[in-house]
């Protein structure tokens, strides 16, 4: 890791994209419990929706925007190592069976939601339902955008006044990181009942599931609550939960500010504007800016999230396996690395597994010896044509007729993710294919209504794996946006997930990921290296966590205001 603590005089360098920021107070000196100190930290996407579950909400900006509002059962640290939230959960679980596992949640008898309701059982229920993947308990599979343990739970039970929560995983099943459950946080579900929704029913289930969606909570189980009306492309006002059952937070008020415009960052930490940010994206101006910003520390370190290409394999041409081949084979990996992060970060290298990074102890290259990201035109025209494609002059035809123009998007404002978007039309370009550039503003609704012909964007992923292959490749996950379907795969990532330890579910896992590769439906870029950057003269005790999507927010309740 790379940390940088800048004291200099020079200004920083001067950005002409306007700054839709809000100008805010910077921290004052606390005691402690709230006394006016105030940080504005950027987020630098739009969230989709507030339901974390959802393929809308389901980003780290959502992540990011509701922590310290809904409680988690536990979380990652930056060493990677798993803790319980000692707050919430006053045992350390641990399985009280093996067969069928057993676990139970002690949950401290003082933990309300704001409003007075207690944290129990009924929101463990709520959200084990909600991901469940059983229609019987959530019509529609709730819409959720993945499953992991929840999808494995035979039942999850409440007794001591819904304070102890017992949850049983189906009989002749196992899943190694049984302890991640509920760890983006839960929702409160008396306020769904409040509403009128029948969460005995199916159909209840996913009315309450569309409502968080479309509505944020209003009520906290955390250290923060939201003020006012957030808005998921603009603004988001966090202050302190007076009614919290823990230690409360030294800073009053934490304020998200949505900027997708990169260029304007720095100044607005220069200026006063914003005290900090640990952004999604990356691009080498504003690490420039940083090198020579005053005042300010920030970090640079090999991400928790990496950059891909996925295929919508409903588009027809795309449905022939020898095409998404060529396509992989002509798209030169190594050279988007460089042009995107080698200048400031020389350390990043392509990446050749979906679910491992090369410093993985189950990492296996299951990339190179595709030929997929070689940049190899000639390979990859040769590989066309004994698919009975022809290049003829500067279009590539299948039986007389020219491969249709192909939609390539990505996140508009996304400065990396432009620069792989040209890098990879001039590559297909040279084995005939036209892909015609497309921003959106809304990643995760054009994924859910797989409005693309290729796509490049993130995973963000943590240290537990098991249920990632599944999340990714199954037919039937809502996070499998490309629509692959493959059998053996279904069955891979299913037996990744049913074993007793890590390293039996990475056998399975990187099988899986090996037949991806052959059938080229992904193709992994690299490592996004991550950055974090903030205001030493207004901010104290933030550090980076990039073992989890909130990144230098997850201690946020931690932050020190400096005098």
């Amino acid at each position: 890791m790379e940390n940088r603590r800048k004291l200099l005089a020079a200004a920083a360098v001067g950005v002409s994209a306007a700054l839709v920021l809000g100008a805010c107070s910077p921290p004052e000196d606390s005691g402690g419990g709230g006394d006016g100190s105030s940080v504005t930290w950027i987020v630098n996407q739009a969230g989709g929706g507030w339901n974390h579950n959802a393929p809308e909400g389901g980003s780290v900006y959502v992540i990011q925007m509701v922590h310290g509002v809904l409680p988690v059962t536990g979380f990652y640290n930056p060493e990677g190592e798993w803790e319980w939230n000692t707050d919430l959960i006053v045992n350390t679980p641990e399985l009280i069976s093996e067969d069928p596992m057993v676990w139970e949640y002690e949950i401290n008898p003082d933990a309300n939601w704001s409003d007075g309701e207690p944290i129990d059982a009924d929101d463990f229920i709520w959200a084990w339902k909600m991901n469940s993947g059983n229609e019987d308990l959530c019509a529609e599979i709730c819409n959720s955008r993945g499953s992991d343990v929840d999808l494995l739970i035979d039942s999850v039970e409440g007794s001591d006044d819904g304070k102890t929560v017992t949850v049983t995983i189906a009989e002749g099943t196992q899943f190694p990181e049984w302890f991640t459950f509920a760890q983006d946080g839960l929702y409160p579900s008396h306020l769904a009942e409040a509403e009128g929704f029948d969460l005995d029913t199916p159909e209840g289930m996913l009315e309450s599931s569309h409502w968080f969606n479309e509505n944020p909570v209003t009520v906290s189980g955390g250290q923060y609550i939201f003020e006012g009306t957030p808005a998921l492309d603009g603004r988001i006002v966090k202050t302190v939960n007076e009614e919290y059952y823990g230690d409360l937070p030294e800073i009053e008020e934490i304020i998200l500010e949505v900027n997708t415009e990169e260029g304007s960052w720095v100044p607005a930490l220069t200026n006063g504007e914003v005290q900090g940010g640990s952004p999604a994206s990356w691009s080498d101006d504003v690490i420039t800016q940083l090198e020579d910003a005053p005042d300010v520390e920030f970090g640079i370190e090999s991400g928790g999230s990496w950059e891909h290409l996925d295929l919508n394999l409903d588009n027809e041409a795309l449905s022939d396996q020898a095409l998404r081949q060529g396509i992989f084979a002509a798209i030169d990996v190594q050279n988007i690395a460089t042009r995107t992060y080698g200048e400031k970060y020389p350390e990043v290298e392509p990446r050749t597994n979906h679910l491992f990074s090369s410093t993985s102890e189950f990492h296996e290259d299951v990339i190179t010896p595709t030929g997929q990201g070689s940049g190899d035109t000639a390979a990859a025209l040769e590989g066309l044509e004994e698919a009975g494609y022809e290049l003829n002059g500067d279009t590539l035809e299948l039986d007389g007729e020219a491969v249709p123009a192909l939609r390539l998007r990505y996140t508009a404002g996304h400065v990396a993710r432009e620069i792989i978007a040209e890098l990879i039309q001039a590559d297909l370009a040279e084995i005939g294919v036209t892909a015609n550039i497309e921003t959106t503003d809304d990643l995760g609704g054009t994924l859910a209504e797989q409005d693309f012909d290729l796509m490049i964007y993130g995973w963000s992923t943590t240290p537990a794996f098991a249920s990632t292959p599944y999340n990714y490749w199954h037919s039937e996950s809502l996070s499998n946006h490309g629509k692959l379907d493959n059998a053996e795969v279904d069955e891979l990532v299913q037996s990744a997930q049913n074993v007793a330890t890590p390293a039996e579910a990475a056998e399975f896992a990187n099988e899986a990921a090996a037949l991806v590769a052959e059938e080229a439906y992904v193709l992994p870029f690299v490592d996004t290296p991550a950055f974090y950057f903030y205001d030493t003269n207004y901010l104290g005790n933030v550090s980076d966590n990039n073992a989890q999507s909130r990144r230098a927010q997850w201690n946020q309740h931690e932050w020190t205001a400096v005098n």
